[in-house]
């Protein structure tokens, strides 16, 4: 009976992961569908995770006022409504009113408070293993996701998997009483308001930036709305968010000196093991929604696979990821979160270099399976640790908060990790093709400065049959619509492979930081923490 709760938790987990893998392997049935372009999907897909990151905090203070179990349940139902508006969409406002905001506002509620319940309801090796069994799931609902999606996006619509999220969420509402609550701190905090719309904002400004820059240009303008000082804005929204991240910093300290609650409490950052691990959950998630964007790009667009096959060609790295999280909970038993953590980034760092290696004309199945397989090693062993180790840096009253902060740095990491390899692939894909345009003897200097000019510094990323049929009434000659599909195609290849090695060096940034996960085991952790404080003292490495 002691785990009934955690089937309903990993039940909310599985939901919440579900929906983001389906839309990955169905990027180009909703372009199709909805009459638009990937780069405006690319838009949905980071509105998604922004939206997350941007409300985890204020959904984990406000499971603290209400109690965990009940925002847990208001979660669920906003999350439920979302799911519904998503599945019945008939453009993209809809689409994005439905999955990236209701979804987002739901699950910002459902996750913080999901940690919380856990670390509540179970101690010693029962928690490790609850992390485990959560870090599991969620790489079933990966692994489940593209299968899922994709089958039904191929055979039906993707509609059909939103109308069933709808009926797991009742399932997982009507089983709520499983779960035990949490005691509300005592006195119960208050929200800060203006804390909440400081930190949301300056999070949507830093990524919105990001997300644009294919678009706009990181430095030079080339599409810009506004282009002060004749540059793009990218560097400005940029700015924007980070000072007013700034100013959120400055008037949480000002209500802690006023002895009022803030957003979170600052001195959470001071706690070593905490801060390690929330830094890498931002890492393991900006690669792995990096490579999520890149990969089904390759698989759908240039070699042309369907939304079941893509899925296919995907499991390998779900099944792992599934399988080493309950390995990785089982191996801290004997080594250490840092050292697991750091055998997981290497094997990251093997994945990536050889996956951009298989970025070619034709697809090398078996060596593509096996790098995929590898990718899901590496981040099942990540997400077996990572989550314990922020839980056990803290006392029960700070649970909620680091919560908040553990899935926000998550879903600030997918969001970064879909805005700026995105950003980098579609925005190479232009000067790549440019340059292979320049070198070809078949396009006139007066034919590459037309494409240039019609360009305007960016493009589409298209399948080439798509960029043939729209060459056929061109006017241009045989050769060199030729040459322009050619180009363009090389360029494709260039610019994936780009995006996955900005993908390794991320990793190998990662691997400089690995030290500060603590090199002790969970035990020793938790026995640093007393009840209601904190291991703001203990060592990583």
């Amino acid at each position: 009976m002691k785990w009934r709760a955690l089937v309903v938790l990993s039940l909310a987990q599985f939901l919440m992961v579900l929906d983001q893998a389906v839309m990955n392997v169905s990027i180009s049935q909703l372009v199709e569908d909805f009459d638009t372009t990937v780069t405006v999907i690319q838009g949905v897909i980071t509105f998604y995770a922004l939206t997350m990151a941007a409300l985890m905090i204020t959904g984990g203070k406000l499971g603290d006022i209400w109690g965990r179990r009940r925002a847990f349940t208001i979660g669920l139902v906003i999350y439920g409504a979302g799911s519904a508006l998503t599945a019945v969409s008939q453009d993209v406002g809809q689409l994005l009113l439905g999955w990236s905001i209701l979804e987002g506002i739901g699950a910002a509620l459902v996750l913080p408070a999901l940690v919380a319940l856990i670390a509540g309801s179970y101690q010693g090796a029962d928690r490790a293993i609850a992390y485990g069994v959560i870090g599991g799931v969620a790489g079933a609902g990966i692994a489940v996701g593209p299968i899922l999606g994709g089958w039904v996006t191929t055979n039906f619509t993707w509609r059909y998997v939103f109308v069933g999220e709808v009926i797991v969420a009742l399932l997982i509402i009507a089983l709520v009483g499983w779960i035990i609550d949490t005691p509300k701190p005592d006195p119960a905090p208050k929200v800060d308001w203006v804390g909440a719309v400081l930190s949301a904002l300056g999070l949507s400004l830093s990524v919105l930036g990001i997300l644009q820059a294919s678009e706009w240009g990181w430095v030079a303008n080339n599409n810009s709305p506004v282009a002060p000082l004749g540059l793009s804005l990218t560097p400005f929204v940029v700015g924007a968010g980070l000072l007013t991240l700034a100013f959120f910093v400055r008037w949480s300290e000002r209500r802690e000196r006023l002895g009022l609650d803030p957003l979170f409490r600052l001195r959470l950052f001071e706690i070593k093991p905490l801060k390690a691990g929330l830094l890498m959950f931002f890492f393991q998630n900006l690669i792995l929604m990096g490579v999520f964007f890149s990969i089904p790009l390759y698989l759908q667009v240039v070699q042309g696979l369907d939304a079941l096959d893509t899925g296919l060609r995907m499991l390998p790295v779900s099944v792992t990821m599934f399988i080493m999280s309950f390995v990785g909970a089982r191996m801290s038993s004997k080594w250490s979160p840092q050292k697991i953590v750091r055998a997981g980034l290497w094997v990251l760092l093997l994945s990536t270099l050889v996956l951009a290696g298989t970025i070619r004309p034709e697809l090398e199945g078996l060596v593509f399976g096996s790098s995929m397989a590898l990718l899901g090693i590496g981040m099942g062993l990540l997400a077996s640790q990572l989550g314990n180790v922020i839980q056990s840096s803290v006392g029960a009253r700070d649970r909620s908060e680091a919560g908040g902060l553990q899935y926000t740095a998550q879903q600030l990491g997918s969001s970064v990790g879909t805005a700026l390899i995105g950003a980098i692939v579609i925005g190479s894909l232009a000067t790549v093709f440019v340059n292979q345009l320049a070198n070809d003897p078949r396009i006139t200097d007066e034919l590459e400065s037309e494409i240039v000019v019609s360009l305007n510094g960016s493009v589409q990323f298209v399948s080439t049959d798509a960029l043939e049929d729209s060459l056929v009434d061109s006017g241009l000659s045989s050769d060199e619509q030729e040459a322009i599909v050619e180009s363009y195609a090389d360029g494709q290849l260039v610019a994936l492979r780009l995006g996955l090695m900005v993908a390794a060096t991320i990793v190998v940034l990662a691997l400089f930081r690995v030290r500060r996960i603590p090199d002790m085991s969970f035990e020793e952790l938790g026995a640093a923490v007393a009840d209601g404080g904190e291991a703001k003292n203990s060592a990583a490495g």
